[in-house]
């Protein structure tokens, strides 16, 4: 008899925590990661902020909160446990402006309701003693909210996958499913793998690939880039840990912040520009087949409609660094367009309904046999051994 075999497509952090659980709670099974690029963690988890987010803005009682904040331990111990880097920096919510109050009255019950540790209000004074050159009419001030390595984090896992003896397949893209006497057969090319459980965690290429499982066209992957600049060594003193906006609750995105990275470098972004290739980094970046799949789903159409305008000034900010930077500097006033130099960029795997409506909270779905994350972007990869865990639970 042939042995049990797991397959798990996508080869990021989430999907190599899902394999790690595997080979941990089904030590009979064989378990085979499959993944399109030559390396793993090449796109999101390779292109994030590096933060260790501790669950300050997500719907209380929603699958982000829990996971997010059981994944945040679970993150710490393990970095501990494999001598890889991680910081408990800090992070202030910084409200600048009267009209900003409501939001951050709201986001404090949000966070008090999801029990972030040591969370407390400041007003300006205290601010300055946690953050000097960051000014506001009050912040929140997250103590543990940390910042890591999640490249290190996500080749610590396959290498724990590959030493139980589970297999990691770098250059292999999925680009079939089907069914064959009770098993699903994966095609990857010219390669075949036949396994009888299946994992989709393929993040930019979530909805086209759950596709092919399930037949389900919707929630669709629109892709949104995210631009950072890099402050000049000069400046970097100027910002010992996180210092974010206000978010505007419309959006899952958290607004152009600065971020200390683990590598001592303070860069500020991202912004979110509507990407024209699913692995769109560059304006140049375009793909005809992305751009035609997101013309073809109506909730591109009604998302642009009903926020063109955000749109507008987010290519603005992505055209200009004086436009981008005047964002910012509200923030930290000492920081300017002339001290910040273009740096990195990343690409959210962002699920959109067929309505237009942005989906906020991560989707995991599973039908006969596969199970599909559908939407998993920030806090994703604080979350991925929650998250892991979760989906491993609910395959039984």
């Amino acid at each position: 008899m042939s042995t049990f075999t797991i397959g798990v497509v996508g080869g990021g952090i989430v999907g190599l925590a899902v394999a790690r659980e595997l080979t941990r709670r089904r030590p009979g099974a064989r378990v085979v990661v499959l993944e399109k690029e030559d390396r793993v963690g090449a796109h999101q988890t390779g292109h994030n902020s590096g933060v260790v987010h501790a669950g300050i803005y997500y719907r209380p009682g929603s699958l982000k909160a829990e996971l997010c904040t059981r994944g945040r331990l679970m993150l710490r111990d393990y970095c501990a446990e494999h001598a890889i880097a991680y910081d408990e920096v800090g992070k202030v919510v910084v409200a600048v402006d009267p009209d900003e109050m409501g939001r951050f009255d709201a986001l404090e019950r949000t966070a008090g309701d999801n029990s972030v540790p040591g969370l407390h209000r400041v007003g300006p004074e205290e601010l300055r003693e946690i953050e000097p050159h960051a000014t506001g009419l009050a912040a929140l001030h997250s103590p543990q909210t940390a910042i890591t390595d999640f490249v290190a984090v996500t080749r610590s896992l396959a290498r724990e996958v590959e030493a139980a003896g589970g297999e990691v397949r770098l250059s292999s893209e999925v680009t079939g499913l089907s069914r064959q006497a009770g098993r699903i057969v994966v095609e990857c090319g010219e390669h075949r793998e036949v396994v009888d459980e299946l994992v989709l965690c393929p993040g930019l290429y979530a909805d086209r690939v759950g596709e092919l499982a399930d037949g389900e066209a919707g929630p669709r992957i629109v892709p949104f880039r995210g631009e950072y600049m890099l402050v000049d060594p000069a400046k970097q003193g100027l910002v010992r840990g996180l210092v974010y906006p206000v978010p505007d609750p419309r959006y899952p995105f958290l607004g152009v912040h600065f971020t200390r990275r683990v590598g001592g470098v303070v860069d500020v972004g991202p912004n979110a520009v509507l990407a024209t290739r699913r692995e769109g980094y560059r304006w140049r970046d375009v793909s005809l087949g992305d751009l035609r799949d997101m013309a073809a789903w109506p909730g591109t159409w009604h998302l642009a409609r009903a926020h063109w305008r955000t749109g507008v000034t987010e290519v603005r900010g992505s055209l200009s660094k004086r436009a981008y930077m005047r964002v910012a500097q509200r923030y930290v006033p000492e920081i300017g367009p002339d001290d910040v130099r273009r740096y990195t960029a990343g690409v959210r795997a962002q699920a959109v309904e067929r309505d237009g409506t942005l989906v906020d909270d991560f989707r995991i779905t599973r039908s006969d046999g596969i199970t599909a994350v559908r939407n998993a972007p920030s806090p994703a990869a604080t979350s991925s051994l929650a998250i892991a865990r979760h989906v491993v639970d609910a395959m039984g």
